[in-house]
């Protein structure tokens, strides 16, 4: 018996990419949040799609959440790269539930209620991320703790309900330990009105100052060492974190090919007559992006099966993810970069869809594994660890 294909129009249907679209020029233009793009997405069920279907969700895997998230970023990066940072946390749940650990109930039941999670892990200067960090994570009487610190690039930072963050608590008898918990919007949590960046601007990825935020002793789900560590939430976070974003980028990639097949198609030579695709330079360079291209989803793919169905990859895990994540950045940038040059100047204009691709895509190579430490990972994976 064969299962039917995923339809990834179901959940994400053309007339609501359109929508998405169009508005993406106005959050892109005013720098604002694209609140109508999150309302018709909870609408939908999106917020819920990696939570499985006898707790209210769609019950998808991370190698269909892929797909989705590269349709949708096809007509939003923004939007796509916002959302992207909830489904990190549901997609966490899911990894670690399908290991046996089930620490994240309550993030998959409150996205079916609809609530919004955040990604507050990274911090200014801490190139250590998921094995180190410098807000302090101080013990309380109840078993919870209070968090002090500050986040940097807060995704959904104007919507969140609840924030998804890690601290050192050096004080415990058994510390130091990385501390994993949940906090509410309170008092103790600024959100700096901050964000006005070259590109992915609808995400407003704010910083975030924690003044003594306070998680509960029932939304703290892991205290584990510092470093490298074979934690299941390291693994669910690094795991779901590369893919997705790699899945952003990929598709950003696919519309920057799309539109410059349009304008070869469309643009006509003066000195020819002909089209610009019987030209056969642009032929040449559209073959190239498309080459590329061609590459990225089925890695992505196989890889994310190999997660939903608990492949075992031992010590490569870690250079596997990085490096997906590198390849879909670097190659999406290129194949941007010959678009903008099969497109000809008037995708110079900032009222090109090109443009702000161009600018969009610049973002991934912030987003860890950067170049960096993905060539440092995979060296490692290949060479062993550096003896000095």
């Amino acid at each position: 018996m064969t299962s039917t294909p995923f339809d990834p129009t179901t959940l994400l249907p053309d007339d609501l990419l359109e929508r998405f679209r169009e508005r993406a020029v106005v959050h892109d233009r005013e720098n604002t949040f694209p609140e109508a793009d999150l309302a018709e997405l909870k609408a939908a069920g999106y917020l819920a799609i990696l939570v499985p279907a006898e707790l209210g969700g769609a019950g998808l895997g991370l190698a269909e959440a892929s797909v989705l998230q590269q349709r949708l970023a096809g007509a939003a990066p923004a939007t796509a790269l916002a959302v992207n940072m909830h489904l990190v946390w549901t997609g966490v749940a899911k990894v670690m539930a399908d290991r046996g650990v089930d620490a994240l109930r309550f993030v998959q039941e409150g996205a079916v209620q609809g609530e919004v999670f955040a990604f507050g892990i990274s911090e200014a200067g801490n190139d250590l991320v998921l094995f180190g960090s410098d807000t302090d994570a101080a013990p309380q009487p109840d078993g919870g703790y209070a968090f002090t610190g500050t986040k940097i690039f807060t995704s959904l930072a104007p919507v969140w309900t609840r924030l998804g963050l890690h601290g050192l608590d050096t004080t415990s008898p058994d510390g130091p330990k990385l501390v994993y918990a949940f906090v509410e919007r309170s008092d103790a949590v600024v959100t700096r009105d901050d964000w006005d960046t070259l590109g992915m601007r609808g995400t407003q990825s704010r910083t975030t100052e924690l003044h003594g935020a306070t998680a509960p002793a029932d939304r703290v789900v892991r205290r584990i060492d510092p470093g490298p560590n074979p934690d299941p939430i390291v693994f669910g976070i690094f795991s779901v974190f590369e893919l997705l974003l790699a899945s952003v980028y990929t598709g950003i990639a696919r519309r920057a090919l799309d539109l410059a097949v349009a304008a070869a198609q469309t643009r006509v030579s003066k000195k020819t007559g002909a089209a610009y695709s019987q030209d056969p330079d642009i032929r040449w360079r559209i073959a190239g992006m498309a080459l590329a291209y061609d590459a990225l989803p089925p890695q992505i793919a196989a890889l994310s099966r190999d997660v939903d169905e608990r492949a075992d990859h031992g010590a490569r895990w870690f250079s596997l993810l990085a490096g997906v994540k590198h390849r879909a950045v670097t190659a999406a940038k290129a194949i941007v970069d010959d678009a903008v040059l099969v497109a000809g100047g008037s995708s110079y204009f900032t009222r090109s869809e090109l443009s702000r691709l161009y600018r969009d895509v610049l973002a991934g190579m912030f987003h860890p594994s950067d170049p960096e430490s993905a060539h440092s990972t995979v060296a490692s994976a290949w060479l062993g660890p550096l003896e000095i």
